[in-house]
């Protein structure tokens, strides 16, 4: 192999069925697994909650927890899960020259600052005037009635100490893909030799979904499978809330480091159909004849949402190769939109490394998976645009 070859040693993740690697594995392999859900809070829409976090376990200043939203404590949690995992975490020479790629959202709104222009809204006409008020006296800093999406990096960097080179992309599925693809880029170009890469969403707050229901898009009435909401009511997402941190390397600094090698990462390619034309299917088919799949059975790790539209293309291109098995993880944990693609190149790489496969998270619709697994697929398809995939092989 060749020394700029990109290996996974190190993963945090947190979604609905738990905190860590081992705890996802465990939970995942069982059976039948039953999903996490809250049903009523945000009715007729179902989510996949976070559960119990202490987050004093990775963010141990009270004053940064308080100043970060949950969708940065979540993402800065996660990312030092990843550093703990990679045994880069504490080590300032490691972090100090450690790059970061972070795939963010806009933030959560401050919902009682909105309520509040609305409201007086109604008996004033200068209402520019207003929110000019609302915006310099109700505000933090760190807020634009949303919040910058580089936040979460530079909470990540105080918090943790990383200082390497920062880069942030916004994109909903899309971002988690370019954050992957450019790390991995970067690694086997040689201008970095480790790198922090990941996503966070955190669904439980009313203007997280209403992005989704604006365009349709959510799943409404009781609970589904990904796979089995065509045609039901609404758009066919069912949210979560999660997140999803990778420690890349190249594969002789980890090796020189001593690190255990969760698996390489594979190619990671990337596209944008032009949906509207109907070139989504072409699209999707491509990205598969670029992976240069391996031959035999491939288990396949989907971050399928649910989106009629998308989630039909994909499953049928997927069912096109009676080679390929495929798991869709939102079944379970919901779409965390930034951090869908980081959260199944997870998967795929802890599949690889304990050389075993998951059951089928839906067994009326997903096909057994009898082998062992050296070559794990990762998929996001988009709900709304974007499509990636990556190959996740076994190390040795």
């Amino acid at each position: 192999m060749s020394p700029h070859h990109v290996v996974i040693s190190g993963i945090g993740l947190v979604s609905s069925l738990g905190e860590g690697p081992d705890a996802h594995w465990r939970k995942l392999v069982q059976p039948g697994l039953e999903p996490v859900l809250e049903a009523s809070r945000f009715s007729p829409y179902t989510v996949h909650p976070l559960p119990e976090i202490d987050w004093n376990l990775q963010i141990a200043k009270r004053g940064d927890q308080r100043q970060m939203e949950t969708w940065q404590r979540l993402g800065t949690y996660a990312a030092g899960m990843a550093l703990d995992d990679a045994g880069i975490k504490g080590n300032d020479d490691l972090c100090t020259t450690m790059d970061m790629v972070v795939a963010a959202g806009g933030g959560e709104r401050d919902e009682t600052v909105d309520a509040d222009i609305l409201a007086a809204s109604e008996s004033r006409n200068d209402r520019d005037v207003l929110l000019n008020e609302k915006l310099t006296t109700e505000l933090r800093p760190t807020l634009f009635l949303a919040q910058l999406s580089n936040l979460l990096a530079g909470n990540i960097s105080i918090v943790h100490k990383v200082t390497g080179s920062s880069r942030t992309f916004m994109g909903e599925e899309g971002a988690g893909v370019a954050a992957v693809e450019t790390a991995a880029a970067r690694i086997r170009s040689g201008q970095s030799t480790h790198i922090l890469v990941g996503g966070a969403f955190q669904t439980e707050h009313s203007d997280m979904l209403l992005g989704y229901e604006l365009a349709g898009y959510l799943h409404r009435g009781p609970w589904r499978p990904v796979w089995q909401r065509q045609g039901l009511e609404g758009g066919g997402v069912v949210t979560g809330s999660g997140g999803a941190f990778l420690v890349l390397e190249q594969r002789e600094h980890a090796i020189s480091r001593g690190r255990k090698i969760y698996a390489e990462l594979g190619p990671v390619i990337s596209g944008r159909a032009k949906r509207r034309q109907g070139e989504l299917d072409g699209e999707i088919a491509a990205l598969l004849r670029q992976a240069a799949l391996p031959n035999g059975e491939l288990l396949t790790i989907s971050g399928a949402s649910g989106a009629h539209a998308a989630t039909a293309a994909e499953k049928s291109a997927l069912d096109a190769n009676p080679a390929i098995a495929a798991r869709g993880f939102s079944t379970l944990t919901g779409h965390m939109k930034e951090a869908q693609f980081p959260f199944a190149v997870a998967l795929a790489a802890l599949a690889v490394e304990r050389k075993a496969a998951y059951p089928a998270f839906d067994a009326a619709t997903e096909k057994p998976f009898n082998g062992v697994p050296r070559t794990v697929l990762a998929t996001a398809i988009g709900y709304h645009q974007f499509e990636g995939m990556a190959l996740v092989n076994a190390a040795d």
